[in-house]
């Protein structure tokens, strides 16, 4: 009897809120935040009218908050981060579906475009598997660019596959809110998109 695996976005659909933006706050303060994004306004509407690739925006962003920052200062913050404010992001409802598999041993991953930096850790707590996206290293410090693609979209299902055989488990769930999560609840026998009670 084949194993069920169920796949789950993490910014939207297990936390409220996207953890990029939330670990920016956390780590540079709410006013530097709110001026960063003031000065990166152009950016943000260029992506938001597809005018620049996600992939390009993030970095964008994440070079003006952090290039240059120690990586070791980083990653504690981000432990910090995972500790502290994490919590008070996530879904009951996301929390609940997670254990549910749990129990009922389905093998269980998260799938998202957020880095390994502030997500992993709290994967390990609960004990999940996780597929993320990295951040690029050099000399000790984060650079501001991306050390892996984006894990978004049709990334999400080449990751996924490269990293477990879908063949060998069945029924497969996955749960996700957004377009970019689309390409992974394609590969589902039972997709959940906003929504953890129906198909």
């Amino acid at each position: 009897m084949k194993r069920g695996l169920a796949l789950f976005d993490f910014d939207g659909t297990i936390t409220t809120k996207d953890t990029l933006f939330e670990i920016i706050k956390f780590q540079r303060g709410k006013p530097a935040f709110y001026l960063g994004m003031l000065l990166l306004l152009p950016i943000l509407v260029s992506y938001k009218l597809n005018l620049i690739p996600n992939w390009k925006a993030k970095e964008i962003v994440l070079s003006f908050f952090f290039s240059n920052m120690p990586y070791a200062e980083f990653q504690e913050k981000c432990e910090a981060f995972i500790s502290e404010a994490l919590p008070l992001s996530l879904r009951n409802e996301a929390l609940n579906k997670i254990k549910f598999h749990l129990k009922n041993n389905d093998r269980v991953i998260v799938v998202s475009a957020s880095s390994y930096n502030w997500v992993e850790g709290w994967c390990t707590d609960m004990k999940l598997e996780l597929i993320a996206t990295r951040l690029e290293i050099k000399n000790g410090l984060i650079t501001g660019k991306l050390g892996s693609l984006n894990c978004n979209g049709e990334e999400k299902v080449n990751r996924i596959k490269a990293y477990l055989n879908l063949a060998e488990f069945s029924p497969i769930y996955a749960y996700g809110n957004s377009e970019g999560d689309k390409p992974m609840l394609a590969l589902a026998n039972f997709p959940f998109y906003k929504n953890f009670n129906s198909r």
